[in-house]
């Protein structure tokens, strides 16, 4: 028997904001590739190796329920979304499987791709945090590119609930990262997406193909 089996993955894709700053509704509803984001994104975790997706729906959820095919993932109401981020953190904990690791992914970062997915899996040891990281290039060309962390990142089984419980306002798991930077692996993913998020207006070019 081999006793060092990774935990298979929920993806949970956080749907939940009103997109106030883009002034357009939901950002889970944007066009994107001839259906909506979070069809695309909930698709994506799914095909990059997650055993089973949860999406997380607060803003306008029933609009989203009704406008959209969600039926192949667990679609969950945080009727809290208007507190922060935290709160759809922590709906998303709790509506994953038991015994799973957790792929966290934000529904505004397009560039979201299977490969992101399945890189950030296959990288994750057991105990830790796998996130996706970005290059931001040397001011000077003389250093290599520094590492943004981003989303998504992949929380282990045995880390999640302490995560959850240390998402406060406007963040996820921030403070949890910031208390724990040794647990923390990041992963090159610059050949396969931006990792931007799709905030205001100036911003919707990266909806394009």
């Amino acid at each position: 028997m081999n006793h060092t089996s990774p935990a298979p993955t929920t993806g949970v894709l956080l749907a939940g904001g009103a997109g106030t700053r883009l002034g357009l509704g939901p950002k889970a509803l944007l066009p994107f590739r001839g259906r909506t984001l979070v069809e695309v994104l909930a698709k994506a975790l799914l095909d990059g190796g997650c055993r089973e997706v949860v999406v997380v729906l607060g803003a306008g959820s029933e609009e989203v329920r009704r406008t959209t095919d969600l039926d192949r993932y667990l679609v969950v109401d945080n009727p809290e979304w208007a507190s922060g981020m935290a709160s759809s953190f922590r709906t998303g904990v709790a509506a994953a499987a038991h015994g799973h690791n957790v792929l966290m992914a934000l529904v505004d970062q397009p560039s979201l791709t299977p490969g992101v997915v399945a890189r950030l899996l296959a990288a994750h040891q057991r105990g830790r945090v796998t996130a996706a990281g970005y290059a931001e290039d040397a001011h000077d060309g003389s250093a290599p590119a520094k590492l943004r962390r981003g989303h998504p990142l992949v929380i282990d089984a045995a880390l999640r609930a302490e995560a959850a419980e240390s998402a406060a306002g406007d963040a996820g798991a921030r403070r949890f990262l910031k208390a724990h930077p040794g647990l923390v692996d990041v992963v090159d993913c610059s050949d396969l997406a931006s990792g931007a998020d799709v905030d205001t207006r100036a911003q919707l070019h990266l909806l394009g193909d």
